[in-house]
């Protein structure tokens, strides 16, 4: 089991490292990173101090699923709660203006936001982290 969290946090954290940098490849991109001086980088460090916390304290890993279901949490209300019960056309303008160009499965929608790729992934790899802690 501490392979399987180690190889799972990790991926977590490299993945989510890209919405403080940016990860492209070529022409594709993937997520724009928002920069040291932004919410998602005080997410990274909560979501570090998390991790280290769990391979330290018999406590930890209580504390760093708190954390992960408040990033859960947070991600449902900017993202997947839209995505599952409609938003307004200006939220929707938005939301496909703020990731145009980034990679997608699925085409953009007037009615309801479509996460791109990165965002699939992500809350993905949240709530794989999320099952691991709750096991």
């Amino acid at each position: 089991m501490p392979v399987i969290a180690i190889l799972l946090q990790a991926a977590l954290w490299v993945w989510f490292l890209g919405c403080v940098t940016t990860y492209r490849f070529g022409k594709v991109l993937l997520v724009e990173g928002m920069g040291v001086r932004s919410a998602e980088f005080a997410m990274l460090c909560l979501y570090s101090l998390g991790v280290v916390l769990y391979h330290c304290l018999p406590a930890g890993r209580w504390i760093l699923l708190g954390i992960l279901l408040l990033w859960f949490a947070v991600q449902f209300l900017c993202h997947w709660r839209y995505t599952l019960f409609g938003a307004g056309p200006e939220k929707i303008r938005g939301y496909n203006e703020c990731f145009r160009g980034t990679l997608r499965i699925f085409p953009e929608s007037e009615t309801r936001l479509v996460p791109d790729f990165y965002h699939i992934a992500l809350h993905a790899l949240i709530l794989a982290n999320i099952a691991l802690c709750a096991a």
